[in-house]
């Protein structure tokens, strides 16, 4: 009877340690959570919505420090992607990609030019009619330099990116926002607060 208890506890423990490494592997290799803290993508993404990254489409990489193990695909225009800050790495970010390496982006009073054509995406807004000094609403023109991305908030006027603080290295890249699999209002009442509409929306 003792054995049969032993080693029912032992299959058990086992079980739980083969849950935990395939959990850990996923995250670290195929799938993570990601939940929206601020405003910088509104209307694309909410505070409050939990989304799902895709961290493998980019290619296998050393979880340590971001160096590409097996090379898939590399992030394209208008890619959602989340990152880790180039200013702040325990911090992640997520911004749209809109130069990737060889483009040379510019804003000029308030619109984006990529390669000195207007760079045309659904989604981005304005939320403030006025054109300030400084990088926000003309900024550039810079080339996009190899292994690397130059990002931007969908709210525009109300993202801190890549115009103020630079580029993002390929290898801080963690994958590309997929599919929203939940959504919270936390400003609205309990019953209002899951936003029904929103779950299962792929990010695009």
């Amino acid at each position: 009877m003792a054995e049969k208890s032993k080693s029912a506890l032992l299959e058990t423990i086992e079980a739980i340690v083969i849950a935990l490494v395939l959990a850990l592997f996923i995250r670290t290799f195929i799938v993570q959570a990601f939940k929206i803290p601020s405003g910088s993508m509104i209307p694309t993404l909410l505070i409050g919505d939990h989304l799902l990254v895709n961290k493998f489409l980019y290619g296998v990489r050393n979880p340590l420090n971001g160096q590409v193990w097996i090379p898939l695909s590399t992030p394209r225009h208008g890619d959602i992607i989340v990152f880790r800050y180039p200013k702040d790495q325990s911090q992640d970010f997520i911004k749209r990609v809109v130069g990737v390496a060889g483009d040379k982006v510019e804003v000029k009073n308030k619109e984006l030019f990529v390669n000195d054509a207007p760079y045309v995406v659904e989604g981005p807004i304005h939320s403030d009619p006025r054109t300030r000094p400084g990088p926000r609403d003309n900024f550039g023109p810079v080339v996009v330099p190899e292994h690397a991305v130059f990002v931007m908030g969908d709210n525009r006027d109300n993202s801190h990116d890549s115009r103020f603080w630079g580029f993002v290295d390929l290898t801080a890249i963690k994958g590309k926002a997929m599919i929203l699999y939940w959504s919270w209002d936390s400003d609205t009442s309990l019953l209002k607060a899951p936003r029904w509409d929103r779950i299962g929306n792929l990010i695009q």
